[in-house]
């Protein structure tokens, strides 16, 4: 076992041990064994994706409750109000971040506290996004049955190491932001040419339906409040056969322009009528798989939490909102961002290792 795997082990094994003492004190048995609490699937989701946690971790990154005591941060998240986890894969990546024995880790952590957990596929090495979906390096020359080939074997390699680990899987995306396709140029949508890219995502939908027969699979596109970009492609995917369970959305209802962050509420409501517009058109329910505000306005950010909220419960069709990476601060950044050149992200709810006001609505 190399450095890295035996400190996510043992890391994992402290998890579950403080989630048996921290937040679960009633989780053992007689004999003192934890006892896992059971992860109920319905209802309503208020998610986070943590996919950076263990990368953070390795960097010396620590997290805290409001007391002031170290807590591992997964159980963090389940005492701010957090019934769910999302998780990010990617193929072979830098460092083994995000790669398939990473997010096992990471998700039994979240299994030990009975959290519900879906997996966000990338199919690239890196970042996947509407400005890049990069082939692996791995398939890269591949022919476009290799490559949906390696779509269905990545899929099911990766779900069958997290079932046979006993962990319970509800949603899964196949591709992330997928407004252009992915896995370009043979998946990339050219105007209302999108069978390549339907194509793989069948791939993906088979092999998910292979493992988890039940988990609900997501077509996730960024941008929620644009209802026509929306229209476009889930009426390409209505053309080309696509087959999925849910419309994934993004929502990052405030940018920064003119020197100042831009007002969120007109971006919530555009987005909160294109989910039931969707969902009406398309016969789904819909999600809303990434969400954030700005870290420097805590406050702010929680006003929209509350009412994003309040407007997605109390709708029949959606079943859920994820605070994307709510634990940075706005200074930490992972090697692939300073690779790139990019800032830190600033979207992040946390100061100091410790939640701020932003996530204070997921307790409501």
């Amino acid at each position: 076992m190399n450095i890295r795997r035996l400190y996510l082990t043992v890391a994992a094994a402290l998890a579950i041990t403080a989630c048996g003492k921290d937040i679960d004190g009633e989780n053992s048995n007689e004999g003192g064994a934890y006892v896992p609490p059971p992860v109920t699937m319905n209802g309503f989701a208020e998610g986070a994706d943590i996919s950076w946690v263990t990368q953070m971790e390795g960097d010396g990154v620590k997290f805290y409750n409001a007391e002031g005591k170290e807590t591992e941060c997964t159980a963090l998240m389940k005492q701010t109000g957090f019934n769910a986890i999302r998780l990010r894969v990617w193929v072979n990546p830098d460092g083994g971040w995000c790669g398939k024995e990473d997010v096992l880790e990471k998700a039994r952590r979240a299994q030990a506290l009975g959290m519900r957990i879906m997996i966000d596929f990338h199919y690239s090495d890196t970042w996947a996004d509407p400005s890049r979906q990069t082939v692996p390096e791995t398939w890269t020359g591949y022919s476009l049955k290799q490559l949906s080939d390696a779509v269905k074997d990545h899929t099911k390699e990766t779900l069958n190491l997290l079932k046979s680990n006993g962990i319970d899987v509800e949603w899964v995306q196949v591709g992330n932001e997928v407004n252009s396709g992915m896995l370009w140029p043979l998946g990339k949508i050219q105007g209302y040419i999108a069978d390549k890219f339907t194509g793989f995502v069948n791939s993906g939908y088979e092999g998910v339906k292979e493992i988890y027969p039940a988990a609900k699979v997501i077509l996730h596109v960024s941008n929620g409040h644009d209802s026509s970009l929306f229209e476009w492609f889930f009426n390409l995917m209505k053309l080309n056969g696509a087959k999925y369970d849910i419309i994934g959305m993004s929502l990052y209802p405030s940018w920064w322009e003119n020197g100042g962050w831009s007002a969120w509420k007109p971006v919530v409501d555009k987005c909160i009528a294109n989910l039931q517009k969707m969902s009406a058109d398309y016969g789904r329910p819909v999600i809303i798989c990434e969400t954030g505000m700005p870290v420097s306005d805590p406050q702010t950010a929680g006003e929209a939490m509350r009412y994003i909220l309040e407007k997605t419960r109390a709708m029949d069709n959606c079943h859920g909102v994820f605070y994307w990476e709510p634990q940075t601060d706005g200074k930490w950044k992972p090697a692939s961002y300073s690779a790139l050149g990019w800032n830190a992200y600033d979207k992040g709810a946390f100061s100091n290792g410790r939640p701020t006001a932003a996530l204070a609505p997921f307790k409501d």
